[in-house]
């Protein structure tokens, strides 16, 4: 074998090698961009839900004569928080113009609601109709109320209850910048 054929078998094993080397390369450049853009789709989705609800964990204090639970707005001026129906987890909207607590559909299936008497409730929606239930408790932060008046709404998009005033008469409510406070008297 020449000098001229050695080199060129040389060179193409080398060429080979770079070959090679490049694919693992790209590859790890692509398994990092992957990796990148799936920690930062957790971060943010995590950002984007402490801004729709920034009272996933209320701030509690209790005392021998009462509960409190200190509810912050959410970045649209909401009071959105997290408690338990029936002891399941569920994600609220304080809503002080709605007279009973109403719930979703699908979410009244998923937590097996009873489905009573059809009535008429006016909405800003206009007239609609829903079913009246009771729920055994409802729980925020440290506060629960029992056997509480609910309407299962079936026009109700997504799966928020809206905690309205069949649960909010039981407490004494403050508002002072930005920040509601619910007070139960134990």
């Amino acid at each position: 074998m020449s000098d001229l054929d050695r080199r060129k078998q040389g060179y193409r094993s080398a060429y080979g090698r770079y070959q090679q080397t490049r694919k693992y390369g790209t590859g790890m450049v692509i398994l990092f961009w992957v990796i990148l853009m799936v920690l930062m789709v957790v971060i943010f989705s995590d950002v984007l839900e402490r801004q729709i609800n920034p009272n996933r964990r209320p701030e509690t204090s209790e005392s021998f004569s009462e509960s409190r639970v200190v509810l912050k707005k959410n970045r649209l001026g909401h009071f959105v928080a997290s408690g338990r129906i029936n002891d399941h987890a569920v994600d609220y909207i304080v809503d002080t113009g709605a007279t009973s607590v109403v719930v979703p559909w699908t979410l009244a299936e998923k937590l097996s609601l009873e489905f009573g008497v059809p009535i008429l409730a006016d909405t800003a929606n206009g007239v609609i109709r829903v079913y009246e239930t009771r729920l055994g408790t409802v729980q925020l932060g440290n506060i629960s109320v029992p056997n509480v008046r609910a309407n299962i709404n079936p026009h109700m998009q997504g799966d928020k209850v809206l905690l309205g005033m069949s649960f909010l008469n039981h407490l004494e409510l403050a508002l002072k910048e930005g920040e509601l406070t619910l007070i139960q008297q134990n």
